[in-house]
């Protein structure tokens, strides 16, 4: 498996700088066991053990020796997160001597995520550094497949709308299923209604880009079903209830929930969970034309529901809920879905904060579980189901918003639960998918959140015991 830019294979380890690592645990007594020449340099140099810019020490010789970074906590996923930008370009070794060493796993992701740009538009000023890997199977281990997941996740939502329409999501599900041996169909334009798929179609439809249900199968037959939805909105322009410029200026990360469950698939299938897994991903953009559906229409829906539409910049949770009744269809034993839904989540939530939904209260707890064990966080929000009497209508079933901004997060996720059979289990993941600032680990732009949290359950839930 080819390599990204930011890493070495191990045979590359001689000719490598070491790199040592501290923390504000270790540094001093690490301090106090080197030379003298060595310290004067440190304190010349006001070097701090907490996590910030890297140090390199010259030898007798006046080259460097060795490289010396400081990290917050070795367990976080994103401890050497800061290294590939702020290390001079070359390639580094983890040290048999640092007094901190994380795991193989967390450095090799953490190292990767920090490296990442964004290059198809823009060639970043300089290379990052390269971190040696431990071994050669690193390119075939669960941390190399979260990193590739979650560098396609990136990808995708970064990628303006004029390269990442409907076809374009389509394509990459495609290759996804040549890629791991799955199979893969799509429903497009008008067949969307001859094949009861009314809502994603009126969605849909008044763009100049076919809407579509993208299908990805792949797994056993005999193993345990796996239904993975995600929103792809390819971008929102609110529709006839047009959005503002500065809300609208970022819609192309608005089929991000499609994105996380393509990461997600990914990482199913890279991984070999088993499981019979379902993918799919309803692909529309939002356009403005003569034939947009309208605020005040009634639409049809694939269950049979009803429903007025209130407002048309609350489109995902119609293409949605055509998906989750095709998904229910096969009784799954997990219904997940991602999605890139209100903004109220952020409002209540922030941005680095997704907000977890799920009808059965096991699923919810083995969820937060494990968002917390790979250092990857959800917050679970109600289900509160008084707050359905925001969505009436007076001449439907329901409406797809309404006029109170009331818990708009909460009825949106009560929204889709009415489209989702009593008894199945389900989760629903209203996220942000993106970085406003550049941080550590998290660049501006894309970003992939409660990914690890995601196959961190879908692996305590499926793997093999």
């Amino acid at each position: 498996m080819s390599l990204p830019a930011c890493f070495a294979s191990p045979d590359a380890a001689p000719a490598a700088l070491p790199l040592v690592l501290v923390d504000p645990g270790t540094f001093e007594a690490w301090r106090g066991a080197q030379p003298a020449a060595v310290v004067a340099w440190l304190d010349a140099h006001a070097f701090s053990p907490k996590s910030g810019a890297p140090l390199l020490v010259p030898g007798a010789d006046g080259r460097p020796a060795f490289a010396l970074a400081g990290v917050s906590d070795a367990r976080d996923p994103l401890a050497l997160a800061h290294l590939p930008s702020l290390l001079p370009a070359g390639s580094y070794r983890l040290s048999a001597e640092s007094p901190v060493r994380p795991e193989a796993g967390q450095a090799l992701l953490g190292w990767g995520l920090g490296a990442y740009r964004f290059e198809r538009y823009l060639k970043p000023a300089r290379a990052p550094a390269r971190l040696v890997l431990e071994n050669a199977e690193a390119g075939e281990s669960e941390a190399f497949a979260l990193l590739k997941a979650a560098t396609l996740v990136r990808d995708l939502v970064n990628t303006p709308t004029e390269h990442m329409g409907p076809a374009e999501l389509e394509a990459v599900a495609v290759r996804l299923a040549q890629a791991y041996g799955g199979q893969c169909r799509s429903v497009v334009g008008d067949a969307l209604n001859d094949q009861n798929f009314p809502a994603i179609h009126a969605v849909g439809r008044a763009s100049h880009r076919a809407p579509r249900l993208v299908e990805l199968n792949w797994g056993d037959d005999s193993h345990p079903r796996l239904a993975i939805v995600g929103k792809g909105v390819c971008f929102d322009t609110g529709g006839l209830d047009i959005k503002p410029a500065d809300g609208m200026r970022n819609m192309k990360k608005d089929m991000g929930g499609a994105a996380h469950a393509l990461g997600l698939a990914q990482l199913v299938m890279a991984l070999k969970l088993p499981v019979r897994l379902q993918l799919l991903v309803p692909a529309v953009e939002n356009a403005i034309g003569p034939n947009a559906f309208r605020p005040g229409e009634v639409l049809a829906t694939r269950q049979g529901l009803s429903v007025e539409v209130d407002n048309t910049d609350a489109e995902g949770r119609l293409v949605l809920c055509d998906a989750l009744t095709y998904a229910a269809e096969a009784k799954p034993a997990l219904l997940m879905d991602f999605a890139t839904l209100t903004g109220a989540a952020r409002i209540a939530l922030g941005p680095d904060l997704p907000a977890l939904y799920a009808n059965d209260e096991r699923l919810a707890a083995d969820y937060l579980a494990a968002g917390e064990a790979a250092r990857d966080p959800l917050w679970r929000m109600p289900l509160w189901r008084p707050y359905l009497s925001y969505l009436k209508s007076n001449v439907a079933d329901l409406a797809n918003s309404g006029a109170s901004r009331m818990a708009g997060s909460i009825t949106a996720a009560l929204y889709l639960e009415r489209f989702v059979p009593e008894g199945q289990a389900w989760s629903h993941v209203d996220v942000y998918a993106w970085n406003d600032s550049d941080r550590p680990g998290k660049p501006a732009g894309g970003e992939a959140q409660g990914l690890r949290a995601a196959w961190g359950l879908l692996k305590a839930r499926f793997g093999k015991k």
